[in-house]
């Protein structure tokens, strides 16, 4: 089995967010980054398609040369190749597009994403790529066996969970639950000395515009002080409750 793990090149969420140009460009100074959530969970799940039915795990990146520093960690976790895009990744469209030309060109059995990055929360690239692609889609991906050629997929839904049974090739939009948190895994030291040695092979981008820009973005407004309230005085706490937040 053959399979694809597209992974976002993403600001910690512990890094202060700014913006520069009218704040129109995000602001990378000081800011460290890491692999996407969503997309770890759906690395280590091929990691463990790769020890127990021996899959070939590629992971691939639309970026420029800043982004190789988490394609590499990606390898260190076990990954046998990496590949990057090399373009900019600006809006949904575009990135699907780039992702598809090479799912289709490698023959991939099974495309791992993330069914959202965390910095656009645009939660479109998987299933642009299904859709390009001709494949089965399911998203909200929270657990996944493969035998054969089937896949049993369990997908998080609105008061529950369901189970579908669908046939590679397949794309999934993974999140929390694809993999217990504590399996997530840490490249270690022989990880990272063979991931020198792995393939990690730069393609030029598909030609084309993308379909959509960033005019601007905003950060949320600060949240007001906090007005603390005597266990006691029951009293000012109904009045501001009623005055102020007007809740009451």
């Amino acid at each position: 089995m053959k399979i694809l793990v597209c992974i976002s090149h993403v600001p910690d969420t512990t890094s202060k967010i700014n913006f520069t140009e009218d704040d129109s460009k995000f602001d990378t100074t000081g800011v460290q980054f890491v692999i996407n959530p969503n997309d770890e969970f759906g690395l280590t799940r091929a990691m463990w398609f790769k020890e127990k039915q021996g899959a070939n795990v590629t992971v691939i990146n639309v970026g420029s040369a800043e982004t190789e520093p988490t394609l590499r960690k990606a390898l260190a976790i076990g990954a046998d190749a990496a590949i990057r895009i090399n373009t900019e990744a600006t809006d949904g469209f575009s990135v699907a597009r780039q992702l598809a030309k090479v799912v289709t060109d490698g023959g991939y059995d099974l495309v791992i994403a993330g069914r959202e990055s965390i910095d656009y929360n645009g939660g479109m690239v998987p299933g642009i790529i299904a859709g390009l692609t001709q494949s089965n889609f399911v998203n909200n991906c929270i657990g996944m066996e493969v035998e054969g050629n089937t896949a049993k997929v369990t997908r998080e839904i609105d008061g529950g969970k369901e189970t579908v049974s669908t046939s590679l090739p397949l794309v999934i939009g993974g999140q929390k639950g694809l993999v217990e948190e504590s399996d997530l895994r840490i490249p270690n030291m022989r990880g990272i000395m063979m991931a020198r040695k792995k393939p990690l092979t730069v393609i030029d981008p598909l030609d084309g515009n993308p379909e959509t820009t960033s005019v601007k973005f905003e950060k949320p407004a600060p949240k007001g002080a906090v007005t603390l309230v005597s266990e006691d005085n029951l009293d000012e706490l109904i009045s501001l409750l009623h005055n102020e937040a007007k809740v009451i």
